[in-house]
C-alpha cells in the first residue's frame, strides 16, 4: 500500500481505504507512468488524479469538456483547502490571462481547462511557463474517432506532450477495448498501461420493458420508486410534454435541454440537485459531471444510440450504493427510428461535399479565401435557403468536422461585446442625452483595455453592478448609447458557430477521407445493432451483457435485473410444481411446460429442456 497516498486520502477526504482499483491507478501515476483508467460511473475517478497531483510539485492540467464538473470540482477542492482554477468558454481574455498568471506563478494545484482553450494562442503562449505536474484527460473516450462521442478539440491534447513531458492520467467510464487502444495511441503513451475496474453495479437493477404506453409506465415508476430521478428523451420537443404530463399527475418535474438559456439551465439543475425538482426530463445534455449520489431511478424513454451512452447515463443512478433502477422503455417504433437515424447520420459523401460548397456560397466566400473565419450559423435558415432538411445538414457538418475542414459548435454562448467609437480625448466633448451614459462610459473605460481599438467582451453583471443598475436596464442603456454612434454594441447571444480551418477548396479537391467514412458508418451500425440486441434479448442477465460488451468476460448474474428476476420466478414455480407433483414423470413436466397458459419464459423452457435431455434436472 502507498502510505503517502493513503495519508493524503485521510487528510483531505477523511477516508481510511481506497475504492477498488484507485490505489493501483494512483501508484502508477505517482511513479510517473502514463495510465488509462477505466472506471464505472461513480467509481471515484477524480481521486485517481487528485491524490497524485497533491503528492507532487507543480499544477495538474485537467482537460474536461464539462463546465458544470469544473465548477463543482473547483468548489469541492477549495472546500478541502486545496487551491484550484478553471478556464472555460465564455471568459474574457483579461480574466483568462489573470488565471493563467496565477496558475504559472501561484501555489495552485489544479488548473481545469476546456478542450477548445488548448488550441488558442493565448493558452499556448503561457504553456511553457506552467509548472505542469500531470496532464489529466477526463472523458478520455472523446479523443477517439472510433468512439461514440468524438470531440475534435480533444486532438489538441497531444500537442501538450510536445511542450511538457508530464505524465498523462486519462480517465473514462465507457471505452471498448478498441477505443481504449485508440486513446493511448492518440495521447502518445510512452508505455501502454490500462487499468480497468470492475463494471459491476450490484446496487443497480437494469430493467427493460417493451411497451406501447410509455407514459403510463413512466408514471408507475415515478409513483413506485421514492426519490429523485432522470428521464432521458431523444428529442427536445418531447421533454416539456413529458414533464408537463408528470406535473399534471402530481410529480414535481421540470425539463432541460441545450436549447434553454444558460441561466435557466443552471437554475433548474440546481433546483434538481437540492430536491426542489424531483424528476428532470431531459436530453443527454443533462447529467454530465453532476455528482448527485441519491438518484434512485434513470428512465430512457426510447432506445439510446449506443450501449456506451446508455451505460454512462444509466450509471448516474445509485452512486450512493443504495438500491436504484435503470429502466429502458422501448417498442418497435424505436427500432425503426434508430435505423432511420443511422441513414440520416451518414449522408452520402457527394451530399457532404455539396454542403461544403453551399456553406461558402451562403456566406459569400470565394475560392482560396475564408481560412480562420468564424461564422455565426443558423442551421434552419441555411436549410430553408437551399431547400434542404436540417438533420441531414447537421450531420454533414459534423462529418466535415471529423474530416478536419471546419469546427461546428452548437449552442455556443457568445458574450456581449462593446467598442468605443469616439476618440478618448473627444469623448468628453460629446453632449449625451442621458447622464447614465457618461457613467457607463467611465465604467467601460476603467474596466476594459483595448476598448477604443476594437469591441471587447464585457461581463454584463459586473458592469451593471458598477453602474448601479440591473442587467436589463444596462442592455437598454447600451443600445441607446449605440444609437448615438458613441459605441459599437454587439449583444450576447446563443447560437451555432462554424470555424473554417482553411481557404475554400475547388469542387473535387475536398478530401472527405472515404476510408474513415466507411469505418465510422460500420461502427455506428454495430453500436445500433448492439443496443437493439440489449433491449430485445432475453436469456442473458442485463448486467452480464453490458459487462461483456465492454470487454469484461468474467462476471456472474446480477440477480436484480428483469431477466434474473423472471428466471428466479420461473425457477421457483418449477420447484413448486415438483413439490406439488412428487410422483410426476419427465413427460408430465414437459407437458406442463409446453402449456402456454403457464406463461413460462422461453429461455427458462430452453434451459429445462436441456437439463431434461442431459438427465441433470
Amino acid at each position: 500500500m502507498n502510505t503517502e497516498a493513503l495519508e493524503v486520502l485521510q487528510q483531505y477526504w477523511g477516508y481510511d481505504t481506497f475504492r477498488p482499483m484507485q490505489e493501483e491507478i494512483i501508484s502508477a501515476a505517482a511513479d510517473g507512468q502514463d495510465v488509462l483508467a477505466i472506471l464505472p460511473t461513480g467509481g471515484g475517478k477524480s481521486v485517481c488524479f487528485q491524490i497524485p497531483a497533491l503528492m507532487h510539485e507543480g499544477i495538474a492540467l485537467v482537460v474536461t469538456p464539462l463546465i458544470a464538473l469544473m465548477k463543482d470540482q473547483v468548489q469541492n477542492l477549495e472546500a478541502r483547502g486545496i487551491k484550484a482554477l478553471a478556464i472555460h468558454a465564455g471568459m474574457e481574455r483579461r480574466e483568462v490571462e489573470l488565471l493563467l498568471g496565477n496558475a504559472a506563478y501561484g501555489d495552485f494545484k489544479f488548473l481545469y481547462v476546456s478542450p477548445e482553450r488548448l488550441g488558442t494562442s493565448l493558452f499556448r503562449s503561457w504553456l511553457p511557463v506552467l509548472p505542469v505536474s500531470y496532464i489529466v484527460v477526463d472523458e478520455a473516450h472523446c479523443i477517439s474517432q472510433w468512439g461514440y462521442d468524438f470531440r475534435p478539440d480533444y486532438l489538441e491534447i497531444s500537442e501538450l506532450r510536445k511542450v511538457t513531458d508530464a505524465p498523462v492520467i486519462a480517465l473514462t467510464a465507457t471505452a471498448t477495448p478498441r477505443v481504449a487502444e485508440d486513446i493511448m495511441d492518440k495521447l502518445a503513451f510512452r508505455e501502454r498501461l490500462l487499468l480497468k475496474g470492475g463494471f459491476e453495479r450490484p446496487n443497480l437493477s437494469y430493467i427493460v420493458r417493451s411497451c406501447e404506453d410509455k407514459s403510463g409506465q413512466l408514471l408507475d415508476i415515478c409513483r413506485g420508486v421514492a426519490g429523485s430521478g432522470i428521464v432521458y428523451m431523444r428529442h427536445r420537443r418531447r421533454c416539456e410534454e413529458v414533464a408537463s404530463f408528470l406535473s399534471a399527475n402530481g410529480i414535481e418535474a421540470s425539463w432541460y435541454h441545450a436549447g434553454l438559456g444558460t441561466a435557466v439551465r443552471s437554475e433548474r439543475q440546481e433546483a434538481w440537485k437540492r430536491g426542489a425538482i424531483r424528476v428532470m426530463v431531459c436530453t443527454n445534455a443533462f447529467g454530465m459531471g453532476i455528482d448527485k449520489p441519491d438518484v434512485r431511478f434513470v428512465v430512457h424513454m426510447g432506445l439510446p444510440e449506443s450501449p456506451e451512452s446508455y451505460f454512462q447515463e444509466a450509471g448516474r443512478a445509485g452512486r450512493d450504493g443504495l438500491r436504484s433502477y435503470a429502466v429502458l422503455l422501448w417498442n418497435g417504433t424505436d427500432v425503426r427510428r434508430l435505423r432511420q437515424l443511422q441513414e440520416v447520420s451518414f449522408p452520402s459523401l457527394e451530399y457532404i461535399a455539396d454542403i461544403y460548397q453551399k456553406l461558402h456560397i451562403f456566406f459569400g466566400i470565394p475560392y482560396e479565401a475564408g481560412a480562420g473565419r468564424q461564422l455565426k450559423f443558423d442551421l434552419d435558415a441555411f436549410a430553408r435557403h437551399f431547400g434542404l432538411k436540417s438533420p441531414s445538414v447537421h450531420y454533414a457538418l459534423k462529418y466535415l468536422e471529423r474530416a478536419e475542414h471546419l469546427t461546428f459548435s452548437e449552442d455556443v454562448e457568445i458574450t456581449t461585446q462593446v467598442g468605443i467609437l469616439v476618440d478618448r480625448n473627444a469623448l468628453y466633448d460629446i453632449d449625451l442625452p442621458d447622464p447614465a451614459m457618461v457613467g457607463l462610459l467611465e465604467v467601460l473605460m476603467r474596466s476594459y483595455s483595448g476598448i477604443f481599438s476594437y469591441p471587447v467582451p464585457i461581463r454584463e453583471e459586473a458592469v451593471a453592478a458598477a453602474c448601479g443598475m440591473p442587467v436589463p436596464r444596462l442592455r437598454q442603456l447600451l443600445y441607446r448609447t449605440s444609437l448615438e454612434h458613441v459605441i459599437k454594441y454587439i449583444p450576447g447571444d446563443r447560437c451555432s458557430v462554424v470555424f473554417l480551418h482553411h481557404n475554400r477548396l475547388m469542387p473535387g479537391n475536398v478530401d472527405l477521407q472515404k476510408e474513415k467514412y466507411a469505418f465510422l458508418l460500420e461502427n455506428a451500425k454495430a453500436r445500433a445493432d448492439a443496443i437493439i440486441e440489449y433491449a430485445s434479448q432475453t436469456p442473458l442477465c442485463r448486467s452480464r451483457w453490458l459487462l461483456s460488451y465492454f470487454g469484461q468476460e468474467e462476471s456472474e448474474d446480477c440477480g436484480n435485473c428483469d431477466v434474473c428476476r423472471t428466471r428466479r420466478s420461473a425457477d421457483q414455480r418449477i420447484r413448486n410444481w415438483w413439490t406439488e407433483h412428487p410422483e410426476a414423470s419427465l413427460e408430465d413436466f414437459r407437458t406442463w411446460c409446453a402449456d402456454p397458459s403457464h406463461g413460462m419464459p422461453e429461455d427458462s423452457l430452453a434451459r429445462y429442456r436441456k437439463m431434461m435431455d442431459n438427465g441433470t434436472l
